[in-house]
């Protein structure tokens, strides 16, 4: 009986452990052995030994310098394990824009039969394996692993900096999001960035330069789209594989569409000033979208929290000459007060994003934007970016 071993005790591998017989769940922490409610066995990381072991699995968010994959000798990926699996797949990757991508894709095609899964929050194992298409939020983290699955159709949304401590480096970063078109074979399709079109492939590549060249090439009418800014890439590239799978353009439903919250979520407090919650805007790329939106007015920017170890001076270049007064918040904000004097840009170093909320209140007027980007995960302060979002809408809310 192959004996199996999965690392890390998350909805992916618990998923996952039902389509085994022989399976030992290892997790950095567990301090001691012991047995779930469904006789799973839990062991801590230090007692695996690759020689008891046939199989190794991850939880895609463990770093590839962890020891448990650094002993492993039968390592896959989720995605590998499911590679022979009937649905077509489609993969939506990318730094910034893939949820909301493969949440456009879902809704256009859900009458299709479309199953949506991945980084999105639906492992594969809880995917029926006989729907006719899976499109699946794939991640970085996942391709790193993943060694012989490869999607059918590849969407590959801008790059920017991101998960570098994960990663080790930029270039590894993008080694990763361009790892599936190694693997892909001729008959799949790959939509992405033109400054990676010399990446080999088997694949048919189709590049895009920005909104207007990707809507030409597949002769989408952006003006019919209620979409603008960053949104209407997605919309866009969704778009892209119902017409490429069904050769149909279905202008009223992707605007039937309804964006989440927490991405440039805009609101108005008692005053009638306009607040945005852009908490989801983890990475600088998402941050500059986002100001790049609301750049005609003058912006109250809130930045700050867990940069994960990225440069920042690309963004405070960005940032240089626009109207904008930086409030630093998080983990991060002594950093960006420095850089906010290095660029001679104005700022305040505030103690959290309460204390923020309330410096713009003071200040705020009816033509300008008060905008939560933060360029930075939630973790250090927050469960989720999430929190942090509902915190930053509750506290403008109760503006008075």
């Amino acid at each position: 009986m192959q004996r199996v071993s999965l690392f890390g005790y998350g909805s992916t591998t618990r998923s996952l452990a039902k389509c085994f017989d022989n399976v030992t769940f290892y997790d950095d922490k567990c301090n001691k052995p012991f047995k779930d409610d469904e006789g799973y066995t839990i062991k801590p990381a230090s007692e695996f030994n690759p020689l008891y072991s046939d199989l190794e699995i991850p939880s895609p968010g463990i770093p590839p310098y962890n020891a448990l994959i650094q002993k492993a000798k039968h390592l896959i990926s989720e995605y590998d394990y499911f590679q022979k699996t009937q649905p077509l797949k489609v993969w939506i990757s990318g730094t910034n824009g893939k949820t909301t991508t493969t949440q456009m894709m879902q809704h256009l095609l859900t009458d299709k039969g479309a199953l949506v899964g991945g980084n999105i929050g639906t492992p594969l194992a809880q995917l029926n394996v006989n729907a006719p298409l899976w499109i699946l939020e794939t991640s970085s983290f996942t391709m790193h692993y993943t060694n012989s699955a490869a999607p059918n159709i590849y969407i590959l949304l801008p790059l920017s900096p991101d998960h570098l401590s994960w990663h080790g480096s930029m270039q590894e970063y993008i080694d990763a999001k361009l790892k599936p078109l190694t693997m892909m074979q001729e008959g799949d399709i790959a939509i992405i960035p033109k400054k990676y079109a010399n990446t080999l492939s088997n694949a048919y590549i189709i590049t895009y330069e920005d909104e207007e060249d990707l809507a030409q090439r597949f002769g989408f009418d952006n003006e019919a789209i209620k979409f603008k800014g960053a949104f209407l890439l997605d919309a866009l590239l969704a778009m892209s594989v119902e017409k490429i799978l069904y050769d149909t353009v279905s202008y009223n439903t992707i605007n039937n569409f309804t964006l989440e919250a927490h991405r440039q979520e805009e609101f108005q407090d008692s005053f009638g000033r306009v607040w945005v919650n852009d908490t989801k805007a983890t990475n600088l790329d998402a941050t500059k979208v986002a100001v790049q939106r609301y750049e005609q007015h003058f912006i109250h920017l809130i930045l700050g929290g867990d940069d994960k170890g990225v440069d920042l001076n690309e963004l405070f270049t960005f940032l240089q000459n626009k109207r904008i007064k930086i409030y630093t918040i998080g983990s991060n904000k002594a950093k960006l007060s420095t850089l906010a004097q290095k660029y001679n840009i104005e700022y305040i170093q505030t103690t959290n994003l309460i204390d923020a909320v309330e410096k713009i209140n003071k200040v705020l007027t009816k033509d300008e934007i008060a905008l939560l980007s933060p360029a930075a995960a939630s973790l250090d302060e927050y469960t989720s970016y999430a929190a942090r979002g509902e915190e930053f809408k509750k506290k403008v809310n109760s503006l008075s």
